[in-house]
């Protein structure tokens, strides 16, 4: 054998006691993270009572159920004039009862829903409940509520309150409704 193939060939074989020694089956046990969270500090002499979670419209919906917000939540829905999406005086002042409420309970998080009434494209519709939804949550944030804390749906004309076609029921269906999210436990 020449040089050359002695050195090759002792290459080879160290090379191949490294592939195999390289390839023990030692396991590497990650180690735990553990995330310390700090409430925040109770400024309340009692604790607030637990907020009702609903369910969106569309789930409502589903269930045969009213897609009305429900007299019982602390949340209430704003209306708005036929092709707008801005805010009238009244709507304000129940932005700012809403946001009051949801700067006392800080652990809650709000789906906002724009809906429309039927007039007009299906397209359009889903345009216009987005830019109600988001001139609510705008103004809630001015008001001090954590964008974070808030989502828009827009279901257009899709979930009725009222099916009739009567300006009385159109009024009903351009709204906001302000659906409160299940509060996830801390892990």
């Amino acid at each position: 054998m020449a040089n050359w193939q002695k050195i090759s060939f002792c290459f080879v074989i160290v090379w191949a006691v490294f592939a195999f020694v390289g390839c023990s089956p030692t396991t590497v046990e990650p180690e735990p993270i553990t995330i310390a969270v700090t409430p925040p500090a109770e400024t309340q002499t009692e604790p607030a009572p637990a907020p009702a979670t609903g369910r969106s419209s569309l789930e409502a919906l589903q269930r045969g159920e009213s897609t009305a917000t429900p007299p019982s939540s602390p949340l209430k829905e704003i209306h708005f004039d036929f092709d707008s999406y801005d805010l009238r005086s009244d709507t304000r002042e129940t932005l700012k009862a809403n946001a009051a409420w949801l700067r006392d309970n800080p652990a809650v998080i709000v789906d906002i829903e724009g809906h429309c009434d039927e007039r007009g494209t299906n397209d359009y519709n889903m345009a216009l409940g987005a830019k109600r939804a988001q001139a609510a949550m705008d103004y809630l944030t001015t008001l001090g509520v954590t964008s974070g804390r808030l989502s828009t749906t827009s279901y257009g004309e899709e979930v009725p309150v009222c099916e009739e076609h009567t300006e009385e029921c159109w009024q009903k269906n351009r709204r906001d409704r302000f659906v409160i999210q299940p509060i996830r436990p801390a892990s």
